[in-house]
């Protein structure tokens, strides 16, 4: 059974770019829009990039790995949706090769996100409050 509802899922695959917040070492936010896939088997999110494991928000989650993670758009005429997911993520060395393609041969590195808590608005018709739940260690 997958910590996220089925409605969120089906959001989330017809996305393709959300915003990774992590903790630099100055303990400031840094926020960086990000290709992203939901991984099914392992009910967690995976960013990949060209050279991910050159990046900041890389480096960040290697020294602090809590981070939050949004997807979101606007629907006409004022239709808000979005994902928020907040948990620990993984730095991983490989893996981003095998989940995103063969663009991704010079550099296979991995961010994994495990959730901790999702928080959902706009998925489904006539919500009037967000889904808002822990799902993960508290």
């Amino acid at each position: 059974m997958s910590v996220f509802t089925s409605i969120e899922i089906e959001y989330l695959a017809g996305q393709r770019v959300g915003r990774l917040a992590t903790v630099n070492s100055e303990g400031k936010p840094q926020v960086t829009p990000v290709g992203f896939l939901y991984n099914e088997e392992l009910d967690v999110i995976e960013i990949g990039g060209q050279a991910v494991s050159k990046t900041q928000k890389f480096r960040n989650i290697l020294e602090n790995p809590n981070v939050a993670f949004v997807v979101d758009d606007l629907l006409p005429p004022w239709q808000v949706r979005g994902v928020e997911i907040r948990g620990t993520a993984q730095a991983l060395p490989e893996g981003g090769k095998e989940r995103f393609g063969r663009f991704y041969e010079a550099d296979p590195g991995l961010i994994r996100i495990h959730p901790d808590q999702i928080i959902s608005w706009g998925l489904e018709e006539g919500a009037k409050h967000p889904n808002n739940r822990k799902v993960g260690p508290v």
